[in-house]
């Protein structure tokens, strides 16, 4: 599968738009996370657990993207964007999004 923030692809051509791919996951924080991140906030510098979390969560909304997209018999995926939402207090949505196209 082709993946692509841009809106074609280099020297292949799209024979057809087969609709939007998407995928999310909603992530909470837990309690020894916020530990840690609490006393990192305390003296200043990246959060590496909230990083952790964030990157695990791209990925899988990426991956869960990738599957929709195969669903409907894509090559490849354009236009790729990520968005994050709050759901609640502690809790956000990672949702990876794009147009799942075919190829000739």
């Amino acid at each position: 599968m082709i993946i692509s923030t841009t809106e074609t692809i280099p020297s292949r051509e799209i024979s057809e738009i087969l609709g939007i791919a998407r995928g999310s996951t909603v992530r909470a924080r837990n309690v020894a996370r916020d530990i840690f991140a609490g006393i990192k906030n305390l003296v200043g510098g990246e959060i590496e657990e909230y990083t952790k979390l964030q990157a695990l969560s791209r990925e899988q909304a990426l991956s869960r993207m990738i599957e929709d997209a195969k669903k409907n018999g894509a090559d490849a995926i354009v236009n790729v964007r990520f968005m994050t939402s709050v759901i609640s207090q502690g809790a956000a949505e990672v949702l990876a999004y794009g147009t799942s196209v075919k190829l000739k």
